[in-house]
């Protein structure tokens, strides 16, 4: 009888390479739901509300956390008969906190010699940061053996960056990262 207790590789990677392109089409979404839905505050949370790098991490951590596609992927792998490593959460975690890292490493790497965004490369590393994201993740997930306990650490992760991306949503500090380029403006409220 075969072992159904840890997903096969094939089966793991199967479900990382999906989740780019998941990531990627809910990500390039948020970009336009808070517009549309009339700047509904809330909906501005998850979505961007301007044009600064910050709002623009959203679209990749959003998507890519806990309430998005780790559920969607943990829950079809277990109704799947398979089980999901103990570490599948601190993976996933990880994984969403490097997506923001390799946006920004990308984007202040480039315009400190161009001197300006240039859309394009804005988008490349987006997918970038996604694929990354995702390789990551899978890594962490097959190649880690720890405890359960764990998963708590990826939980907290994950609640320190919904935490964060709210609060620096409605209350930016007043640097760079948080600037609104076509306006200078910050955050949700100046909007």
């Amino acid at each position: 009888m075969k072992d159904t207790s840890v997903p096969s590789p094939v089966n793991i990677f199967y479900w990382e390479m999906w989740g780019i392109l998941f990531i990627i089409l809910l990500g390039s979404s948020l970009h336009f739901t808070f517009a549309l839905s009339g700047d509904w505050i809330p909906l501005g949370i998850i979505s961007a509300v301007k044009e600064s790098v910050w709002e623009h991490l959203k679209l990749a951590f959003w998507p890519a956390i806990s309430i998005f596609w780790p559920v969607i992927e943990y829950f079809c792998l277990r109704f799947s008969g398979r089980d999901t490593r103990p570490n599948f959460l601190l993976a996933k975690a990880i994984g969403a906190y490097i997506m923001p890292a390799v946006i920004v490493i990308i984007f202040y790497s480039y315009t400190v010699f161009t001197g300006h965004s240039i859309l394009a490369v804005d988008l490349s590393s987006f997918v970038v940061a996604v694929v990354v994201r995702q390789l990551i993740s899978y890594r962490l997930w097959r190649s880690l053996s720890l405890s359960r306990n764990y998963n708590w650490l990826g939980l907290s992760l994950f609640i320190i960056g919904i935490i964060l991306f709210a609060l620096f949503t409605l209350y930016p500090p007043e640097v760079g990262l948080f600037q609104d380029g076509p306006t200078g403006g910050y955050g949700i409220v100046s909007h």
